[in-house]
């Protein structure tokens, strides 16, 4: 049994591709033809993509290890979280934060300020180091 149908993607439109001028030649080999500016996605080799991706996944699950699921368009929103949930991984489904993987030390020390800023706060030293700036 096959994890995605060629069928399945063509009653979904998944073949629709953007416009022929706002492309990326990386991509070409996934074309299988254009039409009335329109790139037409090859589902034969989506399926097989679709199927090393699945395959992959599969075993890093099996592994134990963690996944990310990210869909940050208003259609996927409710599916990536359902998802994800349901298999108790990961999930990004709103704005995606620049840099949170190319630029992770920087991030890294974001949120180990927050931390810091909501340890004061709860425990009420947050007003007592305000004050001590503004004296300054």
């Amino acid at each position: 049994m096959s994890v995605i149908s060629m069928k399945n993607l063509l009653e979904t439109g998944v073949h629709f591709g953007h416009q022929t001028r706002k492309w990326n030649p990386k991509m070409a080999p996934y074309v299988f033809t254009a039409r009335n500016g329109i790139h037409i996605i090859d589902l034969q080799k989506t399926v097989q993509k679709a199927k090393e991706a699945y395959d992959a996944l599969k075993k890093l699950t099996s592994e134990g290890k963690k996944v990310l699921f990210v869909g940050t368009k208003k259609q996927a929103r409710g599916a990536i979280e359902r998802e994800a949930l349901r298999s108790s991984m990961f999930f990004i489904n709103n704005r995606w934060p620049g840099g949170l993987l190319t630029n992770w030390n920087t991030v890294k020390k974001s949120i180990a300020r927050l931390k810091k800023l909501e340890a004061m706060e709860a425990d009420n030293s947050f007003e007592k180091e305000v004050k001590t700036k503004k004296k300054s």
